[in-house]
């Protein structure tokens, strides 16, 4: 795998991509349609979609490819693979909020290597060099020129104040009772894969997720993190998220810099 010519191609996806949503989100209206689990999709998800997996299957086309938008692609059985979420954070989108995201990553050997996350209408773009240290692009986001970057990384905290951050969509009670076992300075929430940037920049010390995610959702945002010094574990007995699991499910998880310490279930 050729890492240069990785980073570049999924930067420049997602940057593609995030022209075809902005162009949708900014129209009078849209459709909004139900999948099977009754989660909503629009036709900036499936927009989105089209274009990343051509381009992906065009530049990569030995390499396994999963996408949450194509359902045939969730039975594959493979620890080495691109995972994609076109359109992470519908809900956000539909709401016009803007916390929305598009999401590429590599997974190799079940670790999320590389990836790349953008939020267009946020103006935000984070990804793994080719090396794999985490940056942020702060613009002016040219399709062939990578602009000013900066290494991004997370914090030393400090476990009498900790910053957490939270989903905006999906909170619940179980996610307030486990952050009530830390000491927690201030909270903020977030849309989409954004969360595992802001523990990635240091805006945030770490990112309990108590409920149902998929690997599309995390991927990207996971490479990232881990290219900036950050961790991600299962919930229940804190070994490491791995990817490729059966049906691409995961479990309840945290996200976070190392030296939080972390609390049981």
């Amino acid at each position: 795998m050729n890492y240069s010519d990785l980073t570049t191609i999924f930067r420049r996806l997602a940057l593609e991509a995030g022209d075809k949503i902005m162009e949708i989100y900014e129209s009078d209206d849209f459709e909004i349609k139900s999948k099977s689990d009754e989660s909503p999709v629009t036709v900036a998800d499936e927009a989105a979609d089209a274009l990343i997996s051509a381009g992906l299957r065009e530049a990569f086309p030995d390499v396994a490819l999963v996408t949450e938008e194509q359902a045939d692609s969730h039975d594959q059985d493979v620890s080495t693979f691109l995972i994609v979420d076109p359109l992470d954070g519908t809900k956000e989108f539909i709401n016009r909020r803007g916390d929305f995201t598009v999401n590429i990553a590599l997974v190799e050997n079940g670790v999320p290597t590389r990836g790349v996350v953008y939020a267009p209408a946020r103006n935000r773009m984070f990804f793994t060099d080719s090396v794999g240290n985490a940056v942020e692009e702060m613009g002016p986001f040219d399709k062939d020129t990578v602009g000013e970057t900066k290494k991004i990384s997370v914090t030393d905290p400090n476990n009498d104040e900790l910053m957490v951050v939270a989903s905006k969509s999906h909170r619940d009670q179980a996610t307030d009772d486990y952050i009530s076992k830390y000491n927690v300075k201030d909270m903020k929430s977030a849309g989409s894969s954004l969360k595992f940037c802001l523990v990635a920049t240091g805006e945030a010390d770490i990112y309990p997720r108590v409920g149902r995610t998929m690997e599309w959702d995390t991927a990207a945002g996971h490479a990232v993190l881990a290219g900036a010094g950050g961790r991600v574990v299962r919930f229940d007995d804190h070994t490491p998220l791995v990817y490729g699991k059966a049906g691409f499910a995961n479990p309840f998880f945290i996200a976070y810099a190392p030296g939080v310490d972390l609390k049981d279930a």
